[in-house]
């Protein structure tokens, strides 16, 4: 018997039990499909949530003072200043995009007849490059505005649509911080949310550090960042930083220095432990859609023992009954793995057409793994039904009722 002929009395065999065949092929569809979209999601999850850290400062590292270690109570000299913030631009310079610091404090302002307190930070013309902000209207901090001590500032998107009523309606507009007045230049908003994590509230008005210096008794710049240029160097420009700021403080006091290097690699390893885990759990929908088939083609088996004797009394030798009855395992197991496959990848793909600008990311190894198990799933669990049928004895099988 050539294969050719082994194939279409396969595909009549499964044709002759129509239903049973669909629901037995329904298990690989289902798991092919959960493969697939577990794949999907998970590297949707990840792109996104990288993206979102990332969206907070690309290559960037954060320091700020943290205590003063053993050596007795903290003094103004351990804190952070401007000048340290200046000799890393100097020493780093051609290994880092800019280097910023932030001052913070709060105001009370008056906003919808109520007295509120609003945090005003203070930043220079490098600050919104560094920590990915997105401008609304009119225009960011410049140099000159930093240098000749400008009273400008700019509002948050909340902000200005509470006191103005719109970003755009806050340019231009004075208000007082203080006691004295200053002109709003624009409006920003994060990239991506921080949610309060940061320096950035959702309420925040951005002056140059250089004015917000003079509203402070103590200069403290809380935190210090630094945008390195290439990813290499991140790692070891936060060692270096640390040991910069440690130089230029009395022994004892202490600096947390760190990047976003760590918490995206602990991201990445988060996503990828889920998505084994999703994996092996849609793994047990093709295994048991598997031990379906394999107890479908024991049955079949079963009831077509007359048959295997009269195929066999007429010439058919084992090794053609046992190809014969694994080809039609494999053939249940590809046709509802190849439905799952299509099932699998028209969903993601759907998407576009009810959310625009939206894209899925489609794994193609998770295609060719689902490809792959359904060939396996179809070998494995159809050898023991087409051993058996092999096995039979000829004048046994013709005698069978």
């Amino acid at each position: 018997m050539q294969i050719g002929e082994a194939f279409r009395f396969s595909v009549r065999a499964l044709a002759a039990n129509k239903v049973r065949s669909l629901l037995t092929a329904l298990g690989m569809v289902i798991g092919n499909a959960s493969v697939i979209l577990v794949v999907t999601i998970s590297l949707t999850s990840r792109d996104f949530i990288l993206e979102q850290i990332r969206g907070i400062g690309s290559n960037m590292i954060y320091a700020y003072y943290e205590t003063a270690g053993h050596s007795g109570t903290e003094v103004d000299a351990d804190f952070v200043k401007l000048a340290d913030v200046e000799a890393a631009r100097k020493q780093f310079d051609g290994r880092i995009v800019a280097a910023t610091g932030v001052m913070t404090q709060f105001d009370r302002m008056l906003i919808g007849g109520r007295e509120e307190d609003i945090k005003v930070i203070g930043s220079d013309e490098h600050y919104p490059r560094v920590r990915n902000l997105v401008l609304l209207s009119g225009r960011f901090l410049d140099w000159s505005d930093v240098s000749l001590r400008h009273k400008v500032a700019l509002l948050t998107e909340k902000l200005a649509q509470r006191l103005y009523g719109s970003q755009y309606a806050a340019t231009g507009r004075v208000l007082k911080i203080h006691g004295i007045q200053f002109t709003v230049i624009g409006t920003f908003k994060e990239k991506v949310a921080s949610f309060g994590l940061s320096e950035l509230s959702s309420e925040t008005v951005l002056i140059p550090i250089s004015v917000i210096r003079y509203f402070t008794p103590v200069e403290r710049i809380d935190p210090m960042y630094v945008q390195v240029r290439r990813s290499e160097d991140v790692v070891p420009l936060t060692a270096a930083l640390k040991s910069l700021l440690e130089s230029r403080h009395r022994p004892g006091a202490r600096y947390y220095v760190e990047n976003l290097t760590s918490i995206l690699d602990t991201a990445e390893n988060i996503a990828l432990v889920l998505t084994l885990v999703l994996i092996l759990i849609s793994a047990i929908a093709l295994v048991i859609s598997g031990i379906g088939i394999m107890n479908i083609m024991l049955v079949t088996v079963t009831e077509r023992t007359r048959e295997i004797g009269l195929r066999m009394s007429l010439g058919a030798t084992r090794r053609e009954v046992l190809r014969q009855f694994l080809l039609e395992a494999m053939l249940l197991s590809l046709s509802g793995g190849l439905l799952g496959i299509l099932a699998g990848v028209s969903m993601p793909l759907s998407v576009r057409y009810f959310a625009d600008g939206v894209q899925v990311p489609i794994s193609a190894a998770s295609i060719v793994v689902a490809f792959a198990v359904s060939c396996l799933v179809g070998l494995v669990f159809g050898l023991l039904p087409a051993n058996r049928a092999a096995r039979l004895n000829p004048t046994e099988a013709l005698r069978y009722e």
